[in-house]
């Protein structure tokens, strides 16, 4: 179990809760075209479905409260001449949406009030027609998308190879972005100014819509299946799905200021041929990929500028379309933090609930942050002359007590802005103010550890020195205490019989003149009283004659001085080592907070 850790998140456990079948809404007729697109789409009232009919193009608009069978006729949405591909709900309106036709033709429409799929006995169902018509593609439109900040402003992708900007209000296509490929995914930024495509030449293309030209072009996914992207709300950061050359379906995080290559390269995630579809959940900062084909769905955490893999909803039952609702729609009693709608074998919709696991019946504000309410932040016109802007948030203990939604002070943080290709990482840019180093022990998972020494701080110096004390006191003779003047006498008359022996060694010990060298080296940093510890041992044999001292005493002596000396060299040297890598640890420490102060001040 060394060096492994489980990572802190309150979502780690959050796990995918299924619907009884008779929850469900059953007896529904799934639109069979081979369009790469989401099928359905929801919000906190409605729910929408590409719906297989015949004479034209028809979708369906089923209330979420009106679940189990549903009858054998409905009220339809008809006015397409062709089979409707895609479809988008108003995130400001709830009973305004908006579709997409094999006709060339994007259609806006307004739910009726008291809206029901059930009629009296008798009486036929009324179809229910447009309410503005935006023709401007000379092809198909695949893709319909409101802007997420300003009111009735609304994006259309079509085989024509563009995408075009509409004033709904006025019912005239404002701004075109014209690509060399068709269109197979888009998604806007969190105040709606800037547009990220995919297409089938495998190109990523950032832009900043009111310019009509793109900011950033940069080679996406290698693979030659559909890839699908979604911007990570206020983040300056998108993330996208697709393939690699050999078919494996890929993650990639992309730094909308330098999109030339994902941040960390592709995550591979499987060898399954489904085109993977991405939802960001902008309040607890997570990812849901759902795969088209198997019934999957795994989520992850973003964090530390990477996605942390957090579990997956597993199921028999493949989808084709998925959908999640706004975060305000879901039922905060029970602890569910998104609910995704999946289509199954073609005739039902089965919701899924994921929910974090915990025994509370208070309002649980740490993950349940303020959401976007259904304010704009602007009009069309505004947003058109140049205006920007994040929509205001509401407060969801609010909605949780059943109370008028409590709206809350818009963001301080600055909108980011995607800086041309020109002037990206300039050197006039300002330079983030140097901060403290926090003592967060984040930043030293980085750096690697060099030794496992450096687990505790290094020792001092004093306690170096009582460390060689100790050592020297082993060599004592404890035998009997004399005073500190017979202590000084002892010593002195042993010297010179030191000095002695290395004058004229025996011919035994001719090899130990290396020794000797380290001693004559090694001795002069060494006080005389820390000498006196290991020579005191032979002033036992000091009361005796000088010429019946065995010859081998002197040397002992200075074998016993190269030993201590040994010792203080080695633990001197670890010490100069480990106030060395202390410090290079240190710098690195600064670098890493520095450079995390750096991406924090531009994000």
């Amino acid at each position: 179990m060394s060096g492994r850790f489980v990572r802190s998140s309150k979502y780690r456990h959050v796990f995918g809760r299924p619907t009884r079948k008779e929850q469900c809404y059953d007896n529904i007729r799934i639109s069979k075209n081979a369009w790469d697109t989401n099928l359905v789409k929801a919000n906190p009232t409605y729910l929408s479905v590409n719906w297989e009919a015949s004479g034209g193009g028809a979708f369906a608009v089923i209330p979420l409260n009106e679940k189990g069978r549903l009858p054998e006729q409905l009220p339809l949405f008809r006015g397409h001449k062709a089979v409707v591909l895609d479809t988008d709900w108003n995130p400001f309106d709830d009973s305004l949406i908006a579709s997409g036709s094999d006709d060339g033709k994007a259609f806006v429409w307004r739910v009726p009030e008291d809206f029901t799929l059930r009629t009296e006995e008798g009486e036929e169902p009324k179809d229910v027609a447009p309410v503005k018509q935006l023709s401007g593609h000379s092809r198909k439109v695949g893709h319909v998308l409101f802007n997420p900040a300003a009111a009735n402003v609304l994006a259309t992708s079509s085989g024509d190879y563009t995408v075009k900007l509409w004033d709904v209000e006025a019912g005239s296509p404002r701004l075109t972005l014209k690509h060399t490929d068709i269109v197979q995914s888009l998604s806007w930024s969190a105040n709606g100014s800037l547009l990220v495509t995919t297409s089938r030449d495998k190109k990523l293309r950032i832009w900043d819509a009111r310019q009509e030209a793109p900011a950033h072009v940069a080679p996406g996914h290698a693979g030659a299946k559909n890839s699908r992207v979604t911007w990570m709300g206020e983040h300056d950061r998108i993330a996208t799905t697709g393939f690699s050359k050999m078919s494996d379906r890929q993650l990639g995080l992309w730094d909308i200021r330098d999109p030339k290559e994902p941040v960390g390269g592709f995550q591979m995630l499987d060898s399954i041929s489904g085109v993977c579809m991405p939802f960001w959940d902008d309040s607890t900062q997570c990812l849901y990929l759902a795969g088209k084909g198997d019934g999957n769905i795994r989520y992850f955490e973003y964090e530390h500028d990477k996605f942390e893999y957090l579990s997956e909803y597993k199921s028999g039952d493949p989808q084709r379309g998925v959908a999640f609702l706004p975060k305000r729609g879901v039922n905060m009693h029970e602890n569910e933090v998104m609910r995704a709608f999946k289509t199954v074998n073609d005739n039902y919709i089965e919701p899924i609930s994921f929910i974090v696991p915990r025994r509370a019946e208070v309002f649980q504000g740490d993950i349940y942050p303020p959401v976007v309410g259904t304010k704009p932040a602007m009009s069309a016109a505004d947003w058109f002359d140049g205006a920007e802007g994040l929509p205001p948030k509401i407060d969801l203990e609010s909605v949780y007590e059943g109370e008028e939604p409590t709206e809350i002070p818009p963001s301080s943080k600055p909108v980011s802005r995607v800086p041309s290709s020109s002037t990206m990482l300039s050197p006039s840019k300002k330079d983030p103010e140097p901060m403290q180093p926090r003592s967060e022990p984040e930043p030293l998972k980085e750096p690697p550890q060099p030794s496992p020494a450096l687990r505790s701080p290094p020792p001092s110096m004093k306690e170096q020195t009582s460390s060689i004390a100790a050592l020297a006191s082993k060599f004592d003779d404890k035998e009997d205490s004399s005073s500190g003047e017979d202590d000084t006498s002892s010593f002195e008359e042993v010297s010179k019989p030191i000095d002695r022996h290395h004058a004229k060694p025996p011919e035994k010990h001719t090899q130990n003149t290396e020794s000797a060298a380290i001693t004559r080296k090694l001795s002069s940093p060494i006080s005389p009283t820390k000498l006196a510890a290991p020579v005191s041992p032979s002033k036992s044999a000091s009361s005796a004659p000088p010429s019946s001292q065995p010859p081998f005493a002197s040397l002992s002596g200075s074998m016993d001085q190269i030993t201590l000396q040994d010792i203080k060299t080695l633990l001197e040297t670890q010490s100069r080592t480990i106030t060395g890598q202390s410090e290079k640890i240190a710098l690195l420490t600064a670098e890493v907070d520095r450079l995390k102060n750096t991406i924090g001040d531009r994000m």
